[in-house]
C-alpha cells in the first residue's frame, strides 16, 4: 500500500504537467505587461455584455489581446496571434462567433477555452483581474 500512493502521485504529477505546455507557445515571446482597460471607452464597451469578444489591439505593449466577458467577474483574455505561427503579416487572429480565427491557415479556436482541434499549441492565456466597477487589468 505504501508503494502505490508514491506510484499513483506520480501518475498523477506526470498527467498534469503536460497540458500547461500547450499554452506554452515557442513563437510568442514572453514579454512581461500590464494594461489598464476601461470598458465606458466605445472600443472597449463589447466588454460589459457577456458572450460579446472583442479585439484589444496593441497599445505599445507588443501585444495584441481577444477578451470576453463570460459573467459578471468572469473574463478570458488570449493572445491574438495564431498560437502555431511565427508572428507575420497573416497570424492575428480574427474573430467569428466565440471562436479565434487564425487566417494563416484557417484553424478556429475557442475563446472560452483557447483550445483548437488543430496544431500543437492553443492559444496564449492573459490574466483579467477586475478593479471597479468599468475597470480591468490585464497582464501576464
Amino acid at each position: 500500500m505504501k508503494r502505490i500512493i508514491p506510484l499513483f502521485t506520480l501518475i498523477l504529477l506526470a498527467a498534469c504537467s503536460g497540458s500547461s505546455s500547450r499554452y506554452r507557445n515557442p513563437f510568442l515571446p514572453e514579454y512581461g505587461f500590464s494594461m489598464d482597460i476601461n470598458t465606458n471607452l466605445p472600443t472597449l464597451s463589447g466588454l460589459n455584455s457577456p458572450i460579446n469578444p472583442i479585439i484589444i489591439p496593441d497599445n505599445g505593449s507588443g501585444i495584441t489581446i481577444i477578451a470576453m466577458k463570460i459573467s459578471d467577474n468572469d473574463y478570458r483574455a488570449w493572445d491574438a496571434h495564431c498560437p502555431n505561427q511565427t508572428p507575420s503579416a497573416c497570424s492575428l487572429m480574427d474573430i467569428d462567433g466565440v471562436n479565434a480565427v487564425c487566417s494563416c491557415e484557417n484553424y478556429q479556436y475557442s475563446i472560452f477555452s483557447g483550445d483548437g482541434p488543430q496544431g500543437d499549441y492553443a492559444m496564449k492565456p492573459y490574466r483579467i483581474s477586475v478593479i471597479g466597477n468599468n475597470l480591468l487589468r490585464i497582464s501576464n
